[in-house]
């Protein structure tokens, strides 16, 4: 006859690894959770930021396609009168290639400012931020030091931020994240 053999013992898992195993999935889940939440923000933040640069260049071209040369017979001529805070090529009433007052970059200065919608549409300038601006670009326009005559520094800063805070104090020249800042040199030359 052929004996059989019992036993107890049970196979599986036991309510203590259960628990153990759970807590371990749950642990990966929230942190995949949060790494995803980051790498969104990320991604967000690296598309507002590259969107700025697109429309500080934008700005930049704008102004470096204004008249900066000599006329036929040497003598300099500046465009001073282009608007530039608007996409209408009325070509008068505006600053142009003027030289900008103090902190432009740090303020909402009427001639050196334009407002930006979601769009890329520009809304204007002036001292008010119209309804629907999304971005905020400044510039300004500065005679070289070294050679005032001849050779100009055009700065270009869009920011989303009304309010920089410190960023927005005299004399500062500190970049917030989101943000786009271009700096170029333009120099006369003969017509």
């Amino acid at each position: 006859m052929a004996k059989h053999r019992f036993s107890n013992a049970q196979s599986g898992f036991s309510i203590i690894e259960t628990i153990f195993a759970t807590g371990l999935l749950a642990t990966a889940v929230v942190a995949l959770a949060q790494m995803f939440v980051i790498s969104v923000k990320n991604n967000q933040n690296a598309r507002t930021g590259s969107y700025a640069v697109t429309l500080a260049e934008q700005k930049m071209e704008q102004l470096r396609g204004l008249t900066y040369g000599f006329d036929t017979i040497g003598l300099p001529v500046t465009d001073s009168t282009t608007n530039t805070t608007t996409t209408n090529d009325d070509g008068a009433g505006g600053k142009g290639l003027t030289p900008s007052p103090a902190n432009t970059l740090n303020t909402n200065t009427d001639g050196w400012v334009d407002y930006v919608d979601q769009f890329g549409r520009v809304l204007g300038g002036g001292q008010a931020i119209p309804n629907g601006t999304v971005y905020i670009r400044r510039w300004s326009i500065d005679p070289l030091p070294t050679n005032p005559n001849n050779t100009i520094v055009i700065q270009v800063m869009v920011t989303r931020e009304r309010n920089r805070g410190l960023a927005d104090q005299s004399g500062s020249t500190e970049r917030l994240k989101d943000e786009a800042r271009i700096v170029s040199l333009k120099t006369r030359k003969a017509q």
